[in-house]
């Protein structure tokens, strides 16, 4: 589904990220842990094209986003191409603050789909059903806890159908007591075999999801492993880092 080749990005002279090999395979769920600077974010916001790659290859779904290899018959595909198949939830919830729980879910597919407004306000009641949130529609971001306000950009991310989800820390912005409900919410998209890409510090979380972990460091892979990583791995670099962290 997703397949990185010696992706790299630099920030004018600082080099984030220095050849990132990883390949996702449909329905798997990959969890990127690592320190604070170890690149991360960038993967993930590389594989939306958030931030362009400087060089390597990029394919999702079969086609290529960075830069098209010697003698390819196709250009590189669009940001707006790659976004109709892959979807995104970040730290910060990036809700638009004058419309509700419903129109936030419903306005992507107006404007991306080309849905009409009943058919939208439609989809989008059945996405906030399935986060749990269908009471909380008529409300407004500033009257949600920040736990429902991430479980309506989840909502969010899932109208649009998407083959791929990416979670960019998704908990971080939560008070501890309102991390549980969106975690429950992950849960059960992992549940429907939606291929994920997760970035966070919930360990626990991450043992009971992560089919494939990858731990990274300087912008380079050091070490990955499948459910056993956590008590397995060699690296000890990755050992630290995942007691400090428990």
């Amino acid at each position: 589904m997703i397949s990185l080749h010696g992706l790299r990005k630099t920030f004018g002279e600082l080099e984030v990220l220095r050849g990132i090999d990883l390949a996702v395979h449909p329905g798997q769920h990959v969890v990127l842990l690592g320190p604070s600077g170890s690149g991360k974010s960038t993967v993930l916001r590389s594989i939306n094209l958030l931030e362009r790659p400087t060089a390597g290859s990029l394919v999702v779904d079969g086609r290529e986003y960075a830069t098209p290899r010697p003698g390819a018959t196709e250009p590189a595909g669009s940001p707006l191409q790659l976004r109709r198949t892959v979807g995104m939830v970040f730290q910060q919830f990036n809700l638009f603050p004058h419309l509700t729980a419903l129109d936030n879910v419903a306005l992507p597919l107006r404007s991306v789909r080309g849905l009409k407004r009943k058919d939208a306000d439609e989809q989008a009641a059945l996405e906030l059903r399935r986060v749990g949130l269908l009471p909380r529609a008529g409300h407004y971001p500033a009257q949600l806890s920040g736990g429902q306000q991430q479980r309506v950009a989840i909502a969010r991310a899932l109208a649009l159908d998407p083959k791929v989800m990416l979670f960019d820390e998704p908990t971080s912005a939560l008070d501890p007591e309102l991390v549980g409900e969106v975690l429950r919410t992950m849960r059960l998209v992992a549940e429907t075999g939606m291929t994920m890409v997760v970035v966070t510090h919930e360990i626990g979380f991450a043992r009971e999801i992560g089919d494939l972990n990858v731990f990274l460091e300087d912008g380079r892979i050091v070490e990955t492993g499948g459910r056993g990583f956590y008590d397995e791995c060699r690296s000890q670099r990755a050992r630290d880092f995942l007691q400090a962290v428990k």
